[in-house]
């Protein structure tokens, strides 16, 4: 990317209030994520965007916020090099940002749960009823709607509620899912001045965030990819960086299969976040390289992975940030093989799309 752009931060320039601690924060996690966890570019970059454009305050500049972060704790010294780390309370902090800025676009859609045909514990309900059948959970009992039958059934002066009348809130069974989350990290996720690595990124944090606080049975592991393929721990995701790598993505799907065969839970699934087409594959111990097209040696490779994953009820959901015709094509191939589901999707909406997957476990179209 030629030089650095602000116009992404305009937005929540022109949003500054105080021009405090907590505004200046803002601005400073995504830049954060941005620079990998560069504390002194990052610090640089902010630096810049005060001289253009004035966002700190007389008697509040970038010293001030520098001394505060330290003592709020989200960076300190090394006691050796004296240079400044990241703790582990900005680790945090950033999943906390990216849970609650994709939550606010979905805001108006209500979290359901993994649905499966099997019986579980009951969870969260919604809106929609149905007439109470012997065996419901009485608690689950929508008290409003029964007295509106009761009142329709018998009126006001000779009220009175029967089982008839009664309604109760749908549930949905919830079951215990494992997933992997698989990353592209190859050169072409900076490439054309756009960034796509900082939303998977993002993606990341917030998934991993929301499991770890509302289905704490399930489990979340990460594996990016480039020319080959390997695990992250969750609190590496804000500082993983792009390559100048090319696409496996049969390694990135071969290890995310050897991770969910060691899970017991039965419900199994692969979120492939990607914009290209596989380029590369291992052969012994040689890399075989094809960034021209869709090559067949290993393309075919790649469809075989996609039958092996649907053999073993492992779901692959495919979120393409890209819409060339050919790559759409290799995509819904890869998907009617695996009996998956395939996003070409916008990044300003990745976030959405995901959560709403992992929440319903079902397709939908967007």
């Amino acid at each position: 990317m030629k030089g650095t752009q602000f116009q992404k931060f305009i937005g929540l320039i022109n949003n500054l209030k105080n021009k405090s601690f907590d505004d200046l924060f803002k601005i400073y996690k995504q830049l954060l994520l941005i620079t990998s966890g560069d504390f002194n570019k990052t610090i640089s970059l902010m630096t810049e965007l005060d001289r253009k454009y004035n966002i700190t305050a007389k008697d509040y500049g970038m010293g001030n916020f520098v001394d505060d972060l330290e003592k709020k704790g989200f960076i300190k010294k090394n006691e050796r090099s004296e240079e400044i780390e990241i703790t582990k309370k900005s680790d945090l902090e950033l999943r906390h940002s990216a849970l609650d800025e994709i939550f606010g676009k979905i805001k108006k859609d209500k979290l359901g749960s993994h649905i499966t045909n099997t019986s579980g514990s009951s969870l969260d309900f919604d809106s929609s009823t149905k007439p109470y059948e012997y065996g419901d959970n009485i608690e689950n009992i929508a008290y409003n709607e029964s007295l509106k039958n009761a009142q329709k059934n018998y009126g006001i002066d000779n009220f009175k509620l029967t089982e008839n009348d009664l309604e109760t809130f749908e549930s949905d069974h919830t079951s215990q899912t494992s997933t992997v989350l698989l990353i592209d990290i190859s050169h072409s996720m900076i490439l054309y001045g756009e960034d796509r690595i900082t939303p998977a990124k993002k993606v990341a944090m917030a998934l991993s965030e929301l499991i770890m606080r509302k289905y704490k049975k399930d489990t979340l592991d990460v594996v990016v990819f480039g020319n080959d393929a390997w695990e992250v721990k969750i609190k590496d995701i804000p500082y993983l960086k792009v390559g100048p790598y090319h696409t496996n993505t049969i390694a990135g799907l071969e290890l995310s299969m050897d991770i969910l065969r060691r899970r017991k839970n039965n419900n199994k699934q692969i979120f492939m976040i990607t914009d290209g087409k596989p380029t590369c594959m291992k052969v012994g111990i040689k890399y075989y390289k094809n960034a021209f097209g869709l090559d067949p040696k290993i393309l075919n490779k790649t469809y075989n992975l996609a039958a092996n994953c649907k053999k073993n009820n492992i779901r692959i959901n495919t979120f393409m940030i890209a819409s060339d015709p050919y790559l759409m094509e290799f995509v819904e191939r890869f998907t009617e093989i695996n009996d998956g589901s395939a996003y070409f999707a916008d990044l300003n909406n990745l976030g959405s799309m995901i959560f709403k997957d992992y929440n319903k476990n079902k397709i939908k179209k967007y």
